[in-house]
């Protein structure tokens, strides 16, 4: 299952279709792990040939974040933490996987990293997050 969440406008500037600035990520369920697949442009550089880090820190969040709402709930982050382990390249296939660590409640607590094509983690995420409200199959409030 392949799709991209939206609540409004489709302007997401991670996963909205129709910002043109974007970077339009699609994600789906490998196993319990949810997975996108980029190749980043010089647009999203820091340091020369080096994605920037906020970009990153944006990869891994909304990974986490799109893994609750294709389970059906809308969650926000409270908290995240990153660890960045090597520069994240330029114009290379990156993979980005996201999965449910512990949930407690209403409060989960996540965790993602993003890879390279030779399997070298460049980035890890953990983040804590609300869940704010159920959604129903179509992604909208149930």
């Amino acid at each position: 299952m392949e799709q991209n969440q939206n609540f409004s406008d489709n302007y997401c500037f991670a996963c909205g279709t129709d910002n043109p600035r974007g970077l339009r990520l699609t994600f789906a369920f490998e196993g319990e792990r949810l997975v996108t697949r980029t190749t980043l442009a010089r647009e999203y550089q820091g340091y020369p040939g080096t994605v920037h880090g906020g970009i990153v820190t944006t990869l891994l969040d909304e990974t986490m974040a799109n893994y609750m709402t294709m389970r059906g709930e809308k969650a926000v982050t409270g908290r995240i933490e990153v660890r960045y382990r090597r520069p994240t390249p330029v114009g290379a296939a990156l993979t980005v996987a996201g999965w449910l660590e512990k949930r407690r409640g209403d409060y989960v607590t996540m965790k993602a990293e993003i890879r390279l094509d030779d399997g070298t983690v460049t980035a890890e995420g953990t983040a804590t997050m609300a869940v704010v409200e159920k959604l129903d199959e179509t992604g909208t409030e149930a």
